[in-house]
């Protein structure tokens, strides 16, 4: 799987693990000169707490369309560190 954004692959793995749908790409496998740590959260219920960040390469910026779990709920561990996207990235 790679996840896209403007032209640029910004993470590549052939050892994503589905959650809800979503391809959560190993920390190891995403290239983070891409991603910018927004401050932003979010709280799910069976997951935990989410750390935003923005894609950004290029001229151009895909606000808070990359998140990950750094410590999820018990239930949710195995994607620990895991990053996830969205908002126009494209996942292939």
């Amino acid at each position: 799987m790679k996840a896209i954004w403007n032209g640029v692959t910004i993470a590549e793995s052939s050892a994503t693990r589905v959650v809800e749908g979503n391809h959560y790409f190993p920390p190891e496998s995403v290239y983070r000169e891409y991603l910018k740590k927004n401050g932003k959260t979010y709280v799910c219920s069976w997951k935990g707490i989410a750390d935003y960040y923005d894609v950004v390469a290029g001229e151009k910026a895909a606000p808070g369309a990359a998140w990950t779990y750094p410590e999820p709920k018990e239930a949710a561990q195995e994607i620990a560190g895991y990053f996830v996207f969205w908002k126009g990235v494209e996942v292939v």
